[in-house]
């Protein structure tokens, strides 16, 4: 968690403003998980603090959704197309990616 606070803070992820009247502020939570590898043996413990989406209401709080999920199809297209035209293939772990993103919500 505190790798976490550190990234965001690092990052300038927020600023801390007085609430708008008639407005609520939606709520976050940790999230927690043990990463395991083939084994069962524990590879390491992961943490993400999100924020509670479930509370907020349409054209009230948010206008549109969005979520970088990317469709195994896709995937496969792409790994095809590496294979065929013989492009190098390198893997990316990204921490934090979201923090890079302007929000207007």
């Amino acid at each position: 968690m505190k790798l976490e606070l550190q990234a965001m803070e690092d990052n300038d992820t927020w600023e801390v403003l007085p609430l708008p009247p008639s407005k609520h502020s939606i709520g976050c939570k940790w999230v927690n998980k043990i990463k395991h590898r083939a084994d069962g043996s524990i590879e390491r413990y992961k943490t993400r603090l999100v924020a509670k989406g479930y509370t907020q209401q349409e054209g009230l709080d948010f206008l549109e959704t969005f979520s970088s999920v990317a469709k195994l199809v896709t995937v496969r297209v792409l790994l095809v197309l590496a294979v065929t035209y013989q492009w190098p293939l390198v893997q990316l772990n990204v921490n934090n990616a979201f923090l890079h993103g302007d929000l207007f919500e």
